[in-house]
């Protein structure tokens, strides 16, 4: 499938910003499933200098600097992507217990030394015990590890309620498992840290995912949102399994890679400082649309 993407995030201050310096994971990220045939960032106003480069996690990543006085901000992402299905199991593949899994990042080395760092404790996603009390019901001695993460997959996406405005950036795991509401990045976030409480290496993905009008109705502009997921480390065999926690899916050719981290903190979209500009408000307006549309065939 191959999508246009479309990404505008718009800040406008109550009084002009002077200086301001800002740092964008905004670019899709080039995988064995996903190939990236467009890509360009704008700002307005123009920065006075950008520079491109690649974070330690392999995401592309901008640094914008304004140094003009501008009452609002807005960055646009135009691309275009090709996308395939990175689910190369099934649900109902074989793979090791998930304890020969958990030993295995443990002891690291040259097999899991790019999975070992996602088993420590992060900013927004911690080892919480209570996660990894949640998480081990879908987790029995023994049991394969695809068989029990699509289980918890499915558990979060049943026992967590969608509700935008429920939670905030700092919404922590704690408040969410508490309360059993949140959006994406929330639910990520549980599972991540669920993960890591029984040792299993987990990554937080940032992206986009293909919505679909009601039958009969148009597709609305800018309606589209960011989304987030898991990716969880099945060994050195299996590689790394996508998952989306909010929809109860396996990642499919619906989804659209940006990049990924620790948690959200390590690939937010847009972050920076600013130098006046008082109170501000955000707009962030999303479209996702597949350049040849799916039949359903």
């Amino acid at each position: 499938m191959i999508y246009t993407v479309r990404h505008v995030t718009q800040y406008d201050y109550a009084t002009p910003v002077d200086l301001g310096t800002h740092m964008l994971h905004l670019q899709p990220r080039t995988l064995s499933w996903q190939r990236v045939l467009r890509t360009g960032l704008l700002c307005d106003p123009a920065p006075a200098a950008m520079r491109h480069a690649t974070d330690c996690f392999g995401n592309a990543v901008s640094w914008l600097f304004l140094d003009t006085a501008h009452p609002r901000l807005v960055v646009t992402l135009e691309a275009t992507v090709e996308v395939q299905s990175p689910a190369s199991l099934t649900a109902a593949a074989p793979t090791p217990g998930w304890e020969t899994v958990s030993r295995a990042a443990a002891e690291g080395g040259q097999a899991a030394y790019e999975a070992a760092e996602f088993l420590f404790d992060s900013p927004m996603a911690p080892a919480l015990a209570a996660a990894g009390e949640y998480a081990r019901a879908s987790f029995p001695a023994g049991r394969p590890v695809l068989e029990a993460l699509t289980d918890l997959n499915t558990r979060i996406g049943r026992d967590f309620a969608f509700r935008s405005g429920a939670t905030t950036v700092h919404t922590t795991v704690a408040q969410v498992l508490a309360q059993r509401a949140g959006v994406c990045q929330d639910f990520s976030h549980v599972m991540i840290a669920g993960l890591r409480s029984l040792g299993l290496p987990a990554r937080y993905v940032s992206g986009y995912i293909q919505t679909r009008p009601p039958p009969g109705q148009p597709r609305q502009r800018g309606c589209d949102q960011s989304h987030a997921w898991v990716a969880c480390w099945l060994g050195a065999e299996h590689g790394w399994m996508h998952v989306d926690p909010t929809n109860g899916v396996l990642v499919r050719d619906e989804h659209v890679v940006l990049g990924w981290g620790r948690d959200f903190s390590d690939v937010s979209p847009l972050c920076g400082v600013i130098l006046g500009g008082g109170k501000h408000s955000l707009k962030v307006s999303v479209d996702l649309e597949p350049e040849r549309p799916d039949t359903g065939s």
